[in-house]
């Protein structure tokens, strides 16, 4: 037996590293599942349609691969400004530069907005279907005649049925998809979780609060500006910018006596806190930018690509 057959050899040569894209329709529970799959929270929840609007990596290392995670944004088929091209743009751009997709939908539904995501998935593409939310299936015996309806719409690679929320069968789904990634060494340090900025991820927290604690008050022409972020040692000092549409939603975002903005700010600083492993100075205003969803210029100095 010569060197190269050795195990050391094998399990040297086997470790795999590919990246992944998880796509589907809104509010299937992609960030959920990213958020999940790497154990810390980076990319932004809620129920609300495009809470994630940019492209956010999360990364994976066990013993034997590296997972390199592309959390997209829902694709969007019933609004088409530019800001919703633009999310459209990322989720193309994304299915074309990943060795793996996991296609994710919602157990026991799988309708005309989940066909489109299908129709976008490049041809050559190793697919794995994650039917989450299968703790909230009413009727547990209809979980596998749906798997085998499932299996006839495309020709998916595996099929993995899970809870992201929970965390059942996640574990499952990184097993199964070892083995399909590409032979290779790892792209990142083992204790990296995303390649993401903290001024990135500072945006991103505080947009999911205003998602959160505005509820249908707020509007969809709501993004946040970075303006200004410092780090002293091990604090943080941020000076964000919520930029609204209209000046009507101004009052909305702050709220009787600024108590909607102030506890915004605050329970963000918090989250930022943790995710920082630091203190965190957070300084939030409101501006209005007229059109901006719409506007290919402002959208670009807003971060969209």
């Amino acid at each position: 037996m010569n060197q190269e057959d050795t195990p050391q050899a094998d399990d040297k040569a086997l470790f795999r590293t590919g990246f992944v894209a998880i796509v589907g329709r809104p509010n299937v529970g992609k960030s959920t599942l990213l958020n999940r799959l790497i154990g810390q929270k980076i990319s932004i929840v809620s129920r609300k349609a495009q809470t994630t609007r940019h492209r956010v990596t999360g990364i994976l290392t066990s013993d034997n691969a590296q997972f390199v995670f592309v959390d997209t944004p829902g694709f969007q088929t019933r609004h088409r400004n530019a800001l919703n091209r633009s999310m459209n743009r990322t989720v193309s751009q994304v299915l074309g530069d990943v060795d793996l997709v996991f296609l994710v939908i919602e157990a026991g539904r799988f309708g005309d907005d989940d066909r489109k995501v299908v129709s976008v998935l490049p041809g050559d593409a190793k697919v794995v279907l994650v039917i989450n939310k299968v703790d909230r299936l009413g009727d547990k015996s209809q979980l596998l005649p749906f798997i085998a309806k499932m299996a006839e719409v495309y020709p998916f690679t595996e099929i993995v049925p899970l809870s992201a929320e929970r965390g059942t069968n996640v574990e499952a789904l990184v097993k199964t998809a070892t083995p399909l990634l590409p032979e290779g060494e790892p792209m990142y340090g083992a204790d990296e979780i995303t390649d993401r900025s903290e001024r990135f991820l500072a945006a991103e927290f505080l947009r999911e609060k205003l998602f959160r604690l505005l509820g249908d008050e707020l509007p969809y022409g709501v993004a946040v500006e970075i303006e200004k972020f410092e780090t002293e040692g091990n604090l943080r000092r941020i000076y964000a910018a919520v930029v609204v549409d209209r000046s009507s939603h101004k009052g909305i975002v702050i709220g009787k006596g600024g108590e909607q903005l102030k506890r915004i700010a605050s329970e963000a600083r918090v989250e930022l806190e943790k995710l920082f492993d630091g203190k965190v100075f957070l300084e939030v205003w409101v501006k209005v930018k007229s059109g901006w969803a719409d506007d290919e210029r402002a959208l670009k100095s807003l971060g969209y690509e």
